[in-house]
């Protein structure tokens, strides 16, 4: 038989193939803290499942292709809040963000086509621009600068004729990267120059530690034509399992064509959309508290990440995810090793190896994503763990390891 060529040039997501392993060791009886994947455990604001215990139509319909009215003004009062009025069609409903990326990706990419996003990046993008037959060129970074990219002198030079976009995720994930305004200008303005779209996957927009003010792409209405957002309930709410999200732009072409998708895939189903709608009523209480939180809990990983020799980071200013480069010489064979042969009192751990996130071949070998979606003292545990697996995966006692990698820069140093 065969198969697309575009889905051959495809991965399995590095943070869920090691699900398989994972179970394996659960099997024999191991504990495994999770830190590879950005599931939440903050509780899901209790107004989402009141709206499901409420929900009486005597009949479950599909809903309409751009999102039922309800939850679309929630979405419109809710960047209202922020600064930023939107008209009620430049808001889509979508099956979480991702669906909302790939919709984007299906209406602006074509075979041999280019988008530039800064790497590491989030490894479904990958899958997301192949099945469109095109390709991502990678805005360099590294570990020793602490993954910064925002800069023109560094951009331009990549796009070429077959540019069509440049998408960045802020915050970041996996680094925590956060853009400061005048970056964010600089965006706006290299892409309007271009004429290329710009893709803000915003899906972290309230975790971001050192500042209370919200940014969003969507601020910059000069280039309406070329900004577009990708926004989800999945971390705001901590409602991953809703897959409610949703597309925001101001072109009117843009949203003519997607949607053609909208339509073809019918519907995002309808009671998760009323149950979203009301989550939207939470108030700033809940979103300070969750920030706090999140916050211990990024003091804590940096705390515990900085006691342990040759680990290269730096402390993220957004989101819920470290992007670290460690001691070792393969994040994958490490992350399998880690399940099948160690363990520590019958505990061991999860992460995400980085590569995966890398355009550029051979780069983030020995990286990895960290989720701080657990609690602090399970955090705590967990990086201990880290240490000694570090300590007997390179097979050295612990002096000798710190004496091989002191020549590795460390930038951990808490904001």
């Amino acid at each position: 038989m065969k198969y697309s060529s575009k889905i051959e040039k495809c991965n399995l997501s590095p943070m869920r193939k090691f699900h398989p392993y994972a179970v394996e060791a659960e099997k024999k009886g191991k504990v495994i803290y999770h830190l590879n994947i950005g599931q939440p455990d903050i509780e899901t604001p209790k107004a989402f499942f009141d709206a499901l215990k409420g929900f009486s139509q005597p009949v479950l319909a599909y809903a309409p292709s751009p999102g039922i009215p309800e939850l679309i003004e929630a979405v419109r009062k809710y960047y209202a809040n922020i600064g930023i009025e939107l008209d009620s069609s430049e808001i889509l409903i979508t099956n979480g963000g991702s669906e909302a990326l790939s919709i984007v990706m299906q209406c602006i990419l074509d075979d041999e086509d280019e988008i530039l996003i800064p790497e590491p990046f989030y490894p479904n993008y990958n899958t997301m621009v192949r099945l469109c037959g095109a390709k991502i060129t990678p805005i360099p970074t590294c570990p020793e600068e602490g993954y910064h990219y925002a800069e023109r002198e560094k951009i331009e030079p990549l796009i070429n004729e077959h540019t069509r976009a440049i998408m960045v995720t802020n915050p970041g994930n996996p680094t925590g990267v956060v853009l400061t305004h005048e970056e964010m200008q600089m965006l706006v303005d290299l892409a309007a120059a271009h004429d290329l779209f710009l893709i803000g996957d915003e899906a972290y927009r309230e975790f971001v530690y050192e500042s209370d003010e919200l940014s969003s792409f969507a601020q910059f209405s000069e280039a309406k034509d070329n900004i577009i957002v990708v926004d989800t309930v999945s971390k705001r709410f901590s409602a991953c399992g809703a897959r409610v999200g949703c597309l925001v732009t101001r072109n009117e072409e843009l949203l003519s064509q997607a949607m053609k998708v909208c339509q073809c895939r019918l519907s995002v189903p309808t009671i998760e959309q009323i149950a979203c709608a009301q989550l939207y009523s939470v108030g700033s209480d809940y979103f300070a508290a969750v920030k706090e939180e999140y916050r211990a809990r990024r003091d804590t990983l940096v705390r515990k990440l900085s006691q342990i020799p040759g680990v290269v980071f730096e402390c993220p200013k957004g989101a819920f995810y470290i992007m670290a480069a460690l001691p070792i010489d393969d994040a994958d064979t490490f992350q399998k090793w880690l399940l099948e042969e160690f363990e520590h009192e019958g505990e061991t751990l999860m992460l995400t190896p980085g590569a995966p996130m890398y355009g550029t071949p051979n780069k983030g070998a020995n990286e990895v994503r960290m989720a701080y979606v657990i609690e602090c003292e399970k955090i705590e545990r967990a990086i201990d763990l880290l240490a000694i697996a570090i300590e007997e995966y390179n097979g050295a006692p612990r002096r000798e390891l710190e004496q091989s990698k002191t020549h590795i820069r460390k930038l951990h140093r808490p904001a």
